[in-house]
């Protein structure tokens, strides 16, 4: 087996797993990171557990978490119609909910959705010009505005 080279590739996996193991025990989780945190008393020493740990990302509002959030206006017929009448399309994360939609709208048009409506259209397998293909999937926001509000996409 050492003449492929298989065992010294294993060594070299397992001296990086031991590398890091041993770095991840001296990170420790900062004071702000730690929420709800709960003291448990041993026979001598305390021991502090992490019950939830907020990630990064959605600790702080910006426009740039907004921007993740509503990727692009979708711009078809049908949404230019729409458009007219106060409801228009976006193609949002495959990730988003109603809740961070309105938050991510808010921030970037300063406007107040009355409505919104999540579809999450599938993946598709197609055959055009005698091969095979797929059209990918995508999750849409239908958005209501107050009536003579309106949004420029210039």
């Amino acid at each position: 087996m050492a003449i492929f080279g298989f065992k010294k590739r294993k060594d070299e996996k397992l001296e990086q797993n031991a590398q890091v193991t041993k770095s991840a025990k001296d990170k420790r989780p900062s004071k702000s990171s730690l929420v709800g945190a709960k003291k448990i008393s041993g026979n001598k020493a305390e021991k502090v557990v992490v019950s939830k740990v907020i990630a990064p990302s959605l600790q702080s509002e910006s426009a740039t978490s907004s921007a993740s959030v509503i990727i692009r206006p979708r711009i078809t017929e049908k949404s230019g119609v729409l458009s007219q009448g106060g409801v228009y399309t976006f193609e949002i994360s495959n990730n988003s909910n109603k809740s961070m939609v309105k938050k991510a709208f808010v921030a970037l048009y300063k406007i107040f959705p009355v409505q919104i409506r999540i579809i999450n259209t599938p993946a598709k397998n197609v055959f055009v010009r005698g091969r095979h293909g797929s059209v990918p999937g995508m999750k849409k926001a239908i958005i209501t505005v107050k009536k003579g509000e309106k949004i420029d996409f210039v």
